[in-house]
């Protein structure tokens, strides 16, 4: 095995997104992932389309790099099963609601007396003592989100992208656990929510309203704090433009044929920028009518001025492609969207497909009732 979490035994006992998409970086990273399933399987499983091979997409995207095991934990010699995988693993992720693990057996007190250097993670909607089940949907609703997006606060809507599910499998802070652990040989429980992950991912937006108290309303694409931070009309598409620093609006003003506007007292510096956006954007709009969106991109970026078309989802695959960052490899034929992680001495590895259902209970099950040996971590 190779990889910076080789070694490493996950019992992975999520299902739909944070949970799994947690696992399966860690997977990445080198670990063996045993992903639990009830008899009916994760959810997503089901949840199409689209389809590929008659699999759904939305189960693939995040669930390579592990083994499946079904395991029906009202059952007593399945929850007997599930919790000696339990005092052999380093890792354990669930994400049932409230009061579920421990009902099944598989709670974090149990868990921590027969396996005290465990690392236990629980991912909920909005914490360990709210019983009310969480959707990605719901939370960036309720969590504040939802009002940030839109063109205006008519038109608000939702992110194009589950983001308080991938910011909550992002949050789970397996490693730092894992190092802690090293250094006392004692585990801990880690609470991960959808509702925190989201006001913390939400950055500038939540400490505006925690330092200034200012609530941020929709503004579309633009920027509450920086201009020009948007998409402007081309001969032919949008390009959005972000100059982040007097230096860049200067280069942008060479570059545009405008060399008056950065000692023009209404766009002097930042500050001054945003409260004449507007007047601003009309000046830039009537510049940039004469070339096309690629021609400007590639005349701002010789410049050092950070801009670019909207892409759909082909076209950003195609840029990364481009600049070589490889984004799509093939797991035994089926193709996944890469890791983001590079480590120049540990590199990801892409060991395993997404599996079929309980495509390996049989094996893990005879593994788990042989004796523990450390090579056996590392199956």
């Amino acid at each position: 095995m190779t990889g910076a979490l080789a070694g490493v035994l996950v019992a992975d006992f999520s299902r739909v997104l944070a949970g799994p998409y947690a696992t399966m970086l860690l997977g990445d990273l080198g670990a063996t992932v045993i992903k639990v399933e009830a008899p009916g399987g994760d959810d997503t499983r089901r949840w199409g389309p689209p389809w590929a091979d008659g699999t759904s997409t939305y189960f693939r995207s995040v669930n390579r790099n592990k083994h499946s095991v079904v395991l029906d934990l009202a059952a007593a010699a399945d929850r007997a099963t599930a919790q000696r995988l339990l005092r052999r693993a380093d890792v354990m992720i669930e994400n049932f609601r409230a009061g579920t693990a421990v009902r099944l057996g598989v709670g974090y007190p149990e868990a921590a007396r027969d396996n005290p250097g465990l690392v236990y993670c629980s991912i909920t909607g909005y914490g360990a003592g709210a019983g009310v089940p969480a959707y990605d949907l719901i939370v960036q609703a309720v969590s504040g989100m939802v009002s940030l997006t839109g063109r205006d606060e008519r038109t608000v809507t939702k992110a194009g992208i589950p983001i308080a599910d991938v910011l909550a499998g992002l949050h789970a802070a397996i490693t730092a656990a894992l190092h802690h652990r090293d250094r006392t040989g004692q585990g801990q429980r880690i609470e991960v929510n959808l509702l925190s992950s989201t006001l913390s991912g939400m950055v500038n937006f939540t400490g505006a309203y925690a330092m200034a108290g200012e609530v941020s309303r929709a503004m579309g694409i633009r920027h509450p704090s920086i201009c020009p931070y948007e998409p402007y009309p081309t001969a032919d598409r949008p390009l959005i433009i972000a100059a982040g620093n007097d230096r860049q609006f200067a280069a942008l003003c060479r570059v545009l044929d405008l060399p008056g506007l950065p000692g023009d007292p209404r766009f002097a510096v930042n500050d001054d920028r945003v409260a004449h956006r507007a007047e601003l954007a009309a000046l830039l709009t009537r510049s940039l009518a004469g070339r096309s969106a690629d021609e400007w991109a590639e005349l701002l970026g010789a410049a050092g001025i950070p801009c670019g078309p909207i892409n759909d989802v082909a076209g950003g695959v195609a840029l990364a492609q481009r600049l070589g960052l490889e984004p799509v490899v093939e797991v035994a034929g089926i193709p996944q969207v890469a890791s983001p992680f590079t480590l120049s001495a540990t590199p990801v590895t892409y060991r395993r497909p997404p599996p079929d259902l309980g495509a390996d209970t049989d094996a893990i099950s005879r593994w788990l009732a042989e004796g523990d040996t450390d090579d056996d971590r590392s199956a």
